[in-house]
Formats: structure tokens, sequence, C-alpha cells
């Protein structure tokens, strides 16, 4: 049995070329990027290339734009932490309801024993943002204005660069999460009013533990970690130059695979949606139908337990999750979910597919052979479920 993976936005497989880029640098170009003899200086150029590829991905205007860091959730708290900082005599945020936890834990302890206004803005139930409620929230008391620019469970897309024009106009700062956007979209950040944009490089074929931080040149800014000079003395600590690499050249192959990537994700995608849709009943796809990441599907099956509909794709050989990796352990629906005004009969059993380039017509084929098998028999199982169908308090959504 072919293992199948479809967690993608949890995190990807490394690709073969990225660890084949960063392994001379463990053992051979091992020199720390800060020293001036040849080792230093052969790294610290392979680190500058890096840099600019980065910088091509995300559209850039300049490579020391970019800060690396350990990851998005660095990122983000950096962001944050150094928005209220530098913007004196403003302390509120205004956030959505639907980000990661990455930013929703930091807000609540900013809130809970700092002080911080707090401002969570809703969503619809397609997962798209309450534009009047955001409207309503501005004023020249809001430091920063954190929106993610796609959503990890939905994979909803935020129209970010009205969002940031709009915090601009009260004079605030503007930041997105950009973790599950990067090397998916198309991203010019020169020609948008962003500030600041967090990324992750597992996210899209890099190695786990590294991380970059966009900051706009010109934007007031506030380390998180002080120590060495390191990143133009943005964030110290000696630079973990071999994943640095390794970013780089997933960064590459990202800008040159991804129209034809794009294309591929989309149709698989949408092939995969119409054939459960098709042969099970009682299930729907949550988020923006319209606007939304070409590899996302997050799709809410009714009257049964997601947990339980992932052990048995498991055992399946296929692997899946329930929302957010960063949750899927909990019997709780998804926040994100229950943001989206998902009834709780249709929010326990939602499972999300995500895809990645690396991703065949033979593991979409295979998931549509075994779905509606394991559906059937876990309904079976069910107090919410009878031979006759659904008990009554379902959900029928806009759009099916």
């Amino acid at each position: 049995m072919t293992p199948v993976y479809l967690d993608n936005n949890a995190t990807t497989r490394v690709y073969p070329e990225v660890v084949d880029a960063m392994l001379p640098y463990f053992t051979e170009q091992f020199g720390n990027a800060s020293s001036i003899h040849a080792f230093g200086a052969e790294v610290g150029g392979a680190l500058r290339k890096a840099r600019k590829s980065l910088q091509a991905l995300i559209g850039a205007e300049f490579d020391h734009e970019i800060i690396f860091t350990s990851g998005g959730t660095e990122s983000n708290n950096t962001a944050i932490r150094s928005a209220l900082q530098v913007m004196q005599g403003r302390n509120e945020i205004i956030t959505s309801m639907v980000e990661h936890p990455a930013i929703l834990s930091l807000c609540d302890w900013l809130e809970k024993h700092e002080g911080v206004v707090v401002h969570r803005i809703p969503v619809d139930k397609q997962g798209r943002l309450d534009i009047d409620a955001y409207r309503a929230a501005l004023s020249e008391k809001v430091a920063l204005v954190s929106f993610m620019w796609a959503n990890n469970e939905t994979g909803t897309v935020f129209p970010v660069d009205g969002l940031a024009e709009l915090a601009h106009e009260v004079g605030a700062l503007f930041h997105t999460d950009a973790v599950q956007a990067v090397g998916k979209l198309p991203i010019d950040l020169k020609n948008t009013d962003i500030d600041m944009l967090s990324l992750s490089s597992h996210k899209f074929h890099g190695p786990k533990g590294l991380g970059a931080l966009y900051l706009r040149k010109g934007t007031r800014f506030r380390p998180l970690l002080r120590g060495g000079h390191q990143e133009r003395g943005r964030r110290a600590g000696t630079e973990n130059a071999p994943a640095i690499i390794g970013l780089g050249v997933a960064a590459q192959m990202a800008l040159g695979s991804m129209a034809e990537d794009t294309a591929r994700m989309i149709a698989l995608r949408d092939k995969l949606e119409q054939g459960l849709l098709e042969t099970v009943g009682h299930c729907f796809v949550t988020g923006d139908p319209l606007d939304r990441l070409p590899n996302t599907s997050t799709i809410a099956f009714e009257y049964i337990e997601g947990e339980a509909i992932l052990l048995k794709l498991n055992q399946a050989g296929i692997a899946a999750s329930s929302g957010s990796a960063c949750t899927s352990g909990s019997l709780e629906p998804s926040h994100v979910l229950r943001a989206m005004d998902i009834p709780f009969t249709a929010a326990h059993g939602a499972i999300r597919f995500s895809l990645s380039g690396e991703t065949t017509e033979a593991d979409i084929d295979r998931v549509l052979d075994v779905v509606p098998d394991i559906i059937a028999s876990l309904r079976q199982m069910s107090p919410f479920w009878s031979e006759e169908g659904a008990q009554p308090g379902g959900f029928t959504p806009a759009y099916a």
C-alpha cells in the first residue's frame, strides 16, 4: 500500500535538492558567517544568495528587508511586540477571529497581562472577513493590524492589500501572517502597503525551524531578541546557515514551479471535492469557494467525529488532519469553524486535505476510493444517524 500524504499545510516534504544544498554547510563549509576569515566569508556569501532568492519569491524591493527567524511563530511575535513598542500612544491591535494560535495566543496574553485592547474581527460562513466591522474598529489608537493572508484550515484568502491601505489611513502598521500563502500564491510586496510579513520555510518544501520576517524599509522596529549584530542588529543569534541556504533553494524552486503547480493542484482539489460531494451525503466544503488557496480543501462530514475519520484514514495509509495541525489532538471543534458559525454536528467532522505540487491523481483516486466507506461505517455507529438519514438539526450551507 503506497502512503498518501495530504497534510501539506502542516508541513511539506523537504525537496531532495534542498537537502543536497544544505549538507555541505554542516561538514565542509561550516564557518560562522560573522567571522572575517575565509570560512566565514564563504558562508556569508551563500546566505546573501539565499536572501535574494527569498526576496524574489515575495517581491520585496530590497534583500535587507528580510530578517531570518526560527519560524512563523517568532516572526509573528516579533512583529506584534515591535509595533506596540514603536507606536507610542497607541495600545490597540486589530486581528481576526480565525488567526493562527501564534497570533491569537499572544493577543490574549497582551490583553490579559499588559492592558492591550484587542479587536477580533468576525468572519462570515465562508470565512470571509467582515470589512464593515474592521472599518469600525480602526482608529488612531490602533498600533497594528494583523490579518493572515490565507487561512491554514479553510484556505480562504483575505484581501490583504486593501486591508493594509485601510490601516495606513489611520496611521497604523500592517502585518500579515503569510505562512500558508508564501510559495502558493504570487506575492509582490513592493507594490503593496504591507509593512511586515511572516513566513515559514517548511510550508514550501524547505527545512523546519527556519522562517523570516519581511520588514519594509523605513518601518520603525524593535528587536525581539537582543545580543549580537546578526541580521543588521534586528535578530540576534548565529544564523542557521544550512537551513537558510535550504530555504533559498526552496524559494527558487517554488517561484519556478508555482504556475504549473497551482494549475495541477486546483484540478486535483476540485476532483477530490466533486468526487466526495457526489458519493458522500451530508457533507460540504468550507471556506470561500472562489478565493481560496489552490491546495486546500476542508470538508465537513456531518454526524461523525473527525478524529475517528483520521484514525481510519491513517489505517488506510492516508494522512490528513482535522483543522489546524496545532489543535488536531483536541476534541473541541476548530476555533476557525466555530467563528464561521458552522454547526456542532458538522464542525466536529471537518477534515482538511492539503495538497502539494507532488500530489498525484493516483493519490486523489485512492482517497475517493477509501473515504465513502469510512464515512458510511462511522455513521452506522453514530447516535445522530439512522438508515433513513440524518437526525434533525443538520446544516445546509449556501453552497455545497
